[in-house]
């Protein structure tokens, strides 16, 4: 299956379910301690981060989807340090405060990457689900997905009011579950459990095909759309209705940690869903994304550049468009897998033959064509009014549909000169009647030990000509 990376910015996710602070302190160790047999840690780093559903937030936020959470937390400075790590990662929040209640926070003492102590502060929630319920209502009119994420700490107790909300607005609920009773999660479009929470519930699996056919039972038992099973290194097992069964294998380079994979993975699959994804597709990339969150300490994120980027050690697209910050981590494994990366730049405001000429013509000199484009300004300041013809954002689609081109870079300066040294092409190329170099970043390419090559452009053709045709 070839795996894309969609446009998340185009959805929009509610977030609701119990909410937890992880507080993590970062140490060496060197000796025991003399009051007990345990190692003392010289804590040098504290960072608090947001857990549990606050977690799956901030996973959809990182994926630049818009998003906006809802929780039940204290009166306390626990839920101030939560909150602000929320906001800080693009979250909109709307907690339900209860006095007297302490925010759950789980501190972890980390130290060489190695956990040696969780301490755990908190209590059953006492109130609020049917608070976040009504929230739930206010607000689901903007959003096209909602994940309701339960650890089973309380703010979910009124769960099953709230599917039946999501499904007379047909708006598609995700549940991350946790126990042993799932008859609450009656009428869900999918639920996530891991294969000991399934197992738990649906009883002990033989082998696969016995876990299809329990999966198969469930689905049908909680009128649910779809069923993802999480089974750690063996990957995942999507089973959808009426549809054959999809085995996911885990593609992990090193794991160490699976703190929160499991909430990176049901935020990854509602994220693609939302912008429009086939159930498939989005299984695939959850699965890729899971690959790559339990290769980082403590409950963490992916972003859309890291999965690009995976996708591309595969072997498995990663073309289209990209911005600088993503390009260079693409060029860079492109290196690793020992291919050849071309660059080349201009306005390609409008495009015809003699373009399509030189960029296949670019790209037989290796293996990957970079292709940065001047932005409407630039282009602006270079040609005059009333240029560009075509906006950025079209003019780079069509670039990008090219079977020569691999990836579109947009620049904002007058020469891609500070764009070519950041990524330094094995060979910088340019058409039309130059030295290599008068060509902008020619000097960096050639210093890094690259080359630089000037193509001709087929005689007759030009965007000028076209366009004053036109004008005739």
């Amino acid at each position: 299956m070839t795996i894309s990376i969609p446009d998340f910015s185009k959805a929009s996710v509610l977030v609701v379910g119990d909410v937890m602070l992880d507080r993590y302190l970062f140490g060496g160790t060197s000796r025991i301690s003399p009051e007990a047999p345990v190692p003392v840690v010289h804590v040098r780093q504290d960072e608090d981060r947001a857990g549990g559903a606050a977690n799956v937030a901030v996973n959809l936020a990182r994926l630049g989807i818009s998003t906006k959470l809802l929780g039940i937390v204290g009166q306390d400075d626990e839920a101030a340090a939560l909150e602000s790590a929320i906001t800080n990662s693009g979250v909109e929040c709307s907690f339900t405060e209860v006095a007297g209640w302490p925010t759950i926070t789980k501190t972890r003492v980390q130290s060489r990457g190695q956990q040696l102590i969780r301490l755990d502060r908190e209590e059953a929630v006492p109130s609020g689900s049917t608070a976040l319920t009504k929230s739930l209502v206010e607000n689901l009119g903007s959003a096209n997905a909602v994940v309701l994420s339960d650890y089973g700490k309380g703010s979910l107790t009124d769960i099953a009011a709230m599917i039946a909300v999501c499904r007379d607005a047909n708006v598609p609920v995700f549940v991350d579950p946790k126990g042993s009773d799932f008859e609450k999660y009656r009428g869900a479009t999918l639920i996530t459990p891991n294969q000991g929470e399934f197992e738990g519930v649906a009883g002990r699996c033989a082998d696969d095909a016995d876990m299809v056919s329990r999966a198969r039972d469930m689905i049908d038992e909680l009128d649910l759309s779809a069923l993802l099973v999480t089974r750690s290194e063996k990957g995942m097992l999507l089973v959808e209705r009426g549809d054959e069964p999809q085995f996911l294998s885990t593609r992990a380079r090193e794991v160490f940690d699976v703190t929160g994979a499991g909430d990176t993975v049901i935020a990854v699959l509602a994220a693609a869903l939302a912008v429009g994804d086939d159930l498939r597709s989005a299984a695939a990339l959850a699965n890729l994304a899971a690959g790559l969150v339990v290769g980082k300490i403590g409950v963490a994120s992916v972003t859309p550049s890291e999965l690009r980027v995976a996708l591309h050690r595969r072997g498995q697209g990663g073309r289209g468009l990209v911005s600088e910050e993503e390009l260079v981590p693409l060029v860079a494994e492109a290196r690793n897998r020992n291919e050849k990366v071309i660059m080349t730049n201009g306005c390609f405001d409008v495009l015809h033959a003699g373009h399509v000429a030189y960029l296949e013509e670019a790209k037989s000199l290796g293996d990957r064509l970079v292709v940065a484009i001047n932005d409407d300004d630039s282009v602006r300041r270079l040609k005059g009014d009333p240029r560009p013809v075509n906006k950025l954002d079209d003019r780079m689609l069509v670039l990008a549909g090219l079977a020569s081109v691999d990836w579109v870079v947009p620049f904002s300066e007058d020469t891609p000169e500070r764009l070519i040294g950041a990524v330094l092409p094995d060979i910088l190329v340019k058409g039309g009647d130059y030295r290599p170099s008068e060509i902008a970043g020619s000097r960096d390419v050639l210093q890094n030990g690259g080359e630089v090559r000037v193509l001709a452009f087929r005689e007759g053709q030009s965007s000028s000509r076209i366009i004053d045709k036109l004008g005739d």
